[in-house]
Order: C-alpha cells, then sequence, then structure tokens
C-alpha cells in the first residue's frame, strides 16, 4: 500500500512543481510522477539529515522540503529530458 502512497504523493508533488516553475516543461506525465517521487525522496532525506523528519503535528517543514525537492528534480529533470529528446529549450 505504501507503493501506492507513493505514487500519489509523486504525482501531486510533480504537478506542483510544475505550476511552480516558469514556462512550460516538455517531460510526460508519467515522467513527471517519477520526478515527484524522486523529490519526494529528495525532501524526506533532507529532513532527516537536519533533523525535522519526525515532529508533533503535521510536518509542514518536511512538506516543503519535499516540494523544493520536487522543483528541483521536475526542473533538472525536463533539461536532461530536453536534451536527451533533442530539442533545445528557448527563453523568451
Amino acid at each position: 500500500m505504501q507503493w501506492l502512497w507513493a505514487i500519489i504523493v509523486g504525482f501531486v508533488l510533480g504537478l506542483l512543481a510544475r505550476a511552480v516553475l516558469p514556462g512550460k516543461q516538455h517531460q510526460p506525465l508519467w515522467l513527471t510522477t517519477l520526478f515527484g517521487i524522486a523529490g519526494g525522496i529528495l525532501g524526506n532525506a533532507v529532513a532527516g539529515w537536519i533533523g525535522v523528519a519526525d515532529t508533533r503535528g503535521i510536518d509542514w517543514i518536511r512538506h516543503l522540503l519535499q516540494l523544493i525537492g520536487a522543483v528541483v528534480v521536475v526542473g533538472l529533470g525536463d533539461m536532461v529530458y530536453m536534451s536527451v529528446r533533442g530539442k533545445r529549450r528557448t527563453t523568451a
């Protein structure tokens, strides 16, 4: 059942990261979900490193770190995806 929650949270984090990032991201939705999962894992790791992984109540700092991790991974992943696909991103 944890894998199902990882997919759902990764999907939501990926979509939020795409909404936060400026411009259009070109990766497909399934790749956005994978990037969101990776960003969530990265955010959890950072939360553990700084000691805020388990707090009383809602873990707002951990959730914010997960979103920041997803934004970083989705942004970098989109650049890698576009370079692999052979298309250059133009900024206008």
